[in-house]
């Protein structure tokens, strides 16, 4: 008999909410088995929820997660498919991050103009004598 997990041992393990296990279930990314009420989650329910926050960690939405689940599951040939498919989407997540990070240098340097400029400013205000006013007396 292959090992089975509670869904608070899962949660303990990869330290998530077991809320979070129960959505995934909802999101068909999980399939436990049940025992009356209680959810019995496999080997195999383990993996899946690994790969699950691996991928999420990694940028793929949860649609992207049960397409390669379900191309690993439909035959043999599938896992040819999911690795064509992973690799497209690595692809893709890498472009992203690209951007994203051509995006964050051009946000840095119009930030440190911004900086100059008000030190700029603050340096000018400072150099002027202070207004005074005179007094009656």
């Amino acid at each position: 008999m292959s090992k089975t997990y509670s869904i608070s041992e899962l949660a303990s393990e990869f330290d998530v909410t077991t809320r979070s296990i129960r959505f995934y279930e909802d999101q068909e990314l999980l399939h436990p088995s049940r025992r009356g009420q209680t959810r019995i989650y496999s080997s195999k329910d383990r993996v899946r929820l690994k790969l699950t926050l691996r991928g999420k960690r990694l940028g793929f939405s949860l649609a992207e997660i049960r397409e390669l689940f379900e191309l690993w599951d439909e035959t043999r040939s599938g896992s040819e498919k999911q690795l064509h498919l992973m690799l497209s989407k690595i692809s893709e997540r890498k472009a992203a991050l690209e951007q994203q990070m051509k995006d964050i240098a051009i946000v840095q340097l119009e930030l440190e103009s911004a900086e100059i400029r008000c030190r700029q400013a603050l340096e000018e205000l400072n150099e002027k004598p202070p207004l005074t006013t005179k007094s009656p007396l």
